[in-house]
């Protein structure tokens, strides 16, 4: 049987190993909520990974996610990531309609590739990554902001998908809203070559600028939170801010892949939250 020491010490070894950028910000967190963070990021890995799963075939990654979701409910057996959660749900509220909510997510993965309009979007990354600052937001203290804890979710969910373009390409998916790559005279044909043109450009500044429109609603968060928790949180939103800045100086050229963050500078980011 996995005890819950032994059940947290493997979903935070799974977020340090896992984890781009979240391990810096829940590292500044006291252990009792890092530990609850770390359960709830390996659940949120875990239909990520049932999702994207290159041999499995698009029923099979249903039936395991409805699987995942019925054990939300039952026992959770020796599964480490199951225990954690149980316990941390035990301690924090965490809503289980926020966990729910991912798997929707990972299941919407499994029949839509593509988005018409970006309200479309919305209600995609509202569940695959707003729902994790909903799932979130009580451990940090402040359950009941559960608006400003979506936005900052969907904020990091949008620079992802600037970030991950030629990742999503090679999934079969497009994450753009088809009407706004037809606006700026980009076509998947271009993605799929890698073309930095003055359309992809023009239409990449666009999805910039709503990210940060999000990220500055998601930051209304941080005066609501103790010290140590809105620190976690201000480091992730800077961390994937100065990506976004990243990706900016490089002329919106995702194609050879996301821009690199030393650990170094990774440290310093989480680091200048506390002196908030």
């Amino acid at each position: 049987m996995t005890s819950v020491e032994q059940a947290y010490a493997e979903v935070e070894r799974l977020t340090r190993a896992r984890a781009r950028n979240f391990a810096y910000g829940i590292m500044l967190l006291p252990k009792p909520k890092r530990r609850a963070i770390a359960a709830i990021y390996a659940f949120a890995r875990e239909v990520d990974d049932i999702a994207d799963e290159h041999e499995l075939a698009d029923e099979d990654k249903r039936r395991r996610l409805e699987e995942l979701r019925a054990r939300l409910t039952a026992d959770p057996g020796d599964d480490p990531m199951l225990v954690a959660l149980a316990d941390a749900r035990r301690r924090y509220p965490i809503p289980r309609e926020a966990l729910q909510d991912l798997i929707e997510g990972g299941l919407q993965d499994t029949v839509q590739r593509r988005y018409a309009t970006f309200d479309e979007l919305q209600g995609y990354c509202r569940r695959v990554a707003g729902a994790v600052g909903v799932a979130c937001v009580g451990v940090y203290g402040a359950p009941h902001e559960t608006e400003r804890a979506e936005m900052l979710g969907i904020a990091l969910q949008l620079i992802n998908i600037i970030r991950d373009v030629r990742e999503d390409w090679e999934l079969g998916r497009v994450y753009l809203p088809q009407d706004e790559l037809a606006d700026h005279g980009v076509s998947e044909e271009d993605i799929a070559r890698g073309q930095v043109t003055v359309g992809w450009r023009s239409l990449m500044a666009a999805q910039a600028v709503r990210a940060r429109s999000y990220l500055a609603d998601g930051r209304t968060l941080l005066p609501l939170l103790d010290r140590r928790s809105a620190a976690c949180v201000a480091a992730f939103a800077n961390l994937y801010a100065m990506t976004l800045d990243r990706i900016e100086e490089r002329g919106y050229d995702v194609f050879a892949g996301p821009p690199h963050l030393s650990a170094l500078t990774k440290l310093r980011i989480a680091g200048s939250g506390l002196l908030r």
